[in-house]
């Protein structure tokens, strides 16, 4: 019987028949989640292997040296009291209190900006570009660093106008008021940052009529999302990189693939990433974003409540900051709250990465492309490393990593898929 089974088997394969129709019409070959999962593991390989290791792990030192440079930029300010300067022009612009740390975040954001710009220019154009991840050219990416700059000179004087303001009025308990604060800014973020920030950067247009179109719409149907505004934007300008979301809340809610989905991919890689996305919205992955963020941002004022009047009561005369509700004790509190966030970042990371997970499961049940999903992990792979050790996961990935998911996905088919095949996915297309 074996011998004749590897004839037909042979006569097949001359045909040119591929061998997992066979496999699957034979019954010969067992679904193995390990072996199904190392089939697209182990397309990364070489030099693309490497690259993309040296890429992600050299991230891991960015995020040292990102903190460093944030403490260093606001000691300096310190340090040279340009921020007790920055408070006096404040005062001679106008008596009123509540409207100067607003005009002092003018300057004190100027200053950031460009203290901080060759290491921006470095880590953001050419590390970027020397690992082919950079579409723009200098000036196109220039041109949108100075869009974002201004962004910040309209929200940040806001913010720190209304932070002061409950450190004014309530000196004792103002980190609890503070967190509310900053939790009503992230909302109105949300909900209007799809409609008029992130049209500043790329353009938007209603995707086409046609079967993807009618397939997200199904999906999102499903489970009452609206799906009235599905659009695609041209984020192929910036870089390859594919993504989608659905952001905005409540009537700004809006469903966005960039280009790079829809021209890099497969349908049903398309249909994985959007169940994926469609998940965070079921889940009600904003609202849980808001509350963990208020969480941790609650307590990282709450240090700073405690630590910032020490170093004041310090340093505070040579640095020329009089108390903690003088506009000029900002760089201060900003550089408690950069140490803390650098600190805080495996649990940041952690609890990021708990709800991607739960929106892959999610996308998993809608979409029911584990092979899809497993695709778009490995294409992911280009940016992030594709399997990590368990402790470097834990404290450095805010996603799952690409051998999480496509496990993930591999014993999604094993479960739920009958007489599941194990795929020889090739070589999947970089460019």
């Amino acid at each position: 019987m074996s011998r004749i089974l590897f004839i037909v088997f042979a006569g097949l394969l001359v045909a040119g028949l591929p061998a997992d129709i066979i496999f699957a019409q034979s019954g010969s070959a067992p679904f193995d989640v390990e072996q199904a999962s190392r089939a697209y593991i182990d397309t990364l390989q070489g030099e693309e292997l490497e690259k993309s290791n040296n890429y992600f792990e050299g991230g891991y030192w960015l995020i040292l040296w990102g903190a460093l440079i944030g403490i260093l930029v606001d000691f300096v300010i310190l340090q040279s009291r340009f921020s007790a300067r920055f408070r006096d022009w404040a005062e001679r612009v106008t008596k009123r209190h509540w409207l100067q740390p607003a005009l002092y975040a003018l300057p004190y954001v100027i200053a950031g900006f460009l203290l901080t710009l060759p290491w921006t220019i470095y880590t953001g154009f050419f590390r970027e570009q020397r690992y082919g991840l950079m579409s723009q050219s200098f000036g196109d990416w220039f041109g949108e660093q100075m869009i974002g700059l201004v962004i910040s000179l309209l929200i940040f004087p806001l913010l720190v106008m209304a932070i002061f303001a409950v450190i004014r009025r309530a000196p004792k308990t103002w980190w609890l008021w503070g967190t509310g604060v900053v939790s009503i800014f992230l909302f109105i973020g949300m909900m209007l940052g799809p409609v008029f920030i992130s049209p500043l950067f790329n353009d938007y247009h209603e995707m086409a009529d046609g079967p993807m179109r009618d397939r997200i719409v199904a999906m999102a149907a499903e489970y009452d999302i609206p799906a009235e505004n599905i659009y695609v934007f041209d984020q192929s300008k910036q870089h390859k990189r594919i993504s989608a979301n659905v952001s905005g809340i409540g009537p700004t809610i809006r469903i966005s693939l960039n280009d790079n989905l829809l021209e890099r991919t497969d349908p049903d890689e398309v249909a994985a990433v959007m169940g994926h996305e469609l998940g965070h919205y079921v889940l009600g992955h904003t609202w849980r974003t808001i509350f963990i963020l208020a969480l941790i941002i609650g307590l990282g004022l709450f240090l700073v409540a405690r630590l910032a009047p020490r170093l004041i009561e310090r340093h505070g005369a040579k640095w020329g900051v009089r108390t903690i509700s003088d506009p000029a004790a900002i760089p201060i509190l900003s550089l408690i709250l950069t140490a803390y966030f650098f600190a805080a970042t495996p649990a940041l990371n952690s609890l990021v990465r708990i709800t991607e997970s739960d929106a892959d499961q999610f996308g998993l049940d809608t979409a029911r492309e584990p092979d899809g999903f497993a695709k778009v992990a490995m294409r992911l792979s280009e940016y992030r490393k594709i399997e990590p050790g368990p402790v470097e996961e834990m404290l450095f990935f805010d996603h799952p990593s690409g051998a999480t998911r496509v496990r993930m996905a591999m014993q999604w088919k094993a479960d739920n898929i009958e007489n599941p095949v194990i795929q020889n996915p090739g070589k999947l297309e970089q460019e």
